[in-house]
C-alpha cells in the first residue's frame, strides 16, 4: 500500500518523531509505514489520517494486487 504520509507531514511540518507522539507509536513505526515497509491496520491508519485531519483514502492508496 502506498501512502502520503511523507507529503502531510510537510504540509504541517511536521517531524517523524512529531507525528509518532501524537499518535502513540514509536518513530521507527512511522519510518516503517512510510517507507511501505508495513501496512498499518486499520486503527493505526484511521490514528495517522485524523492526526493530519483528513480521511484515510487521502493518506493511503490502496494497490490494487495484479492478477
Amino acid at each position: 500500500m502506498k501512502n502520503r504520509m511523507r507529503i502531510c507531514r510537510a504540509e504541517l511540518d511536521w517531524t517523524q518523531a512529531q507525528l509518532a507522539a501524537k499518535i502513540g507509536v514509536s518513530r521507527q513505526a512511522i519510518v516503517a509505514v512510510e517507507n511501505g515497509k508495513y501496512d498499518p491496520a486499520l486503527p493505526l491508519a484511521f490514528r495517522i489520517s485524523r492526526a493530519f485531519g483528513k480521511n484515510v483514502e487521502e493518506v493511503f492508496i490502496w494497490d490494487e494486487p495484479a492478477g
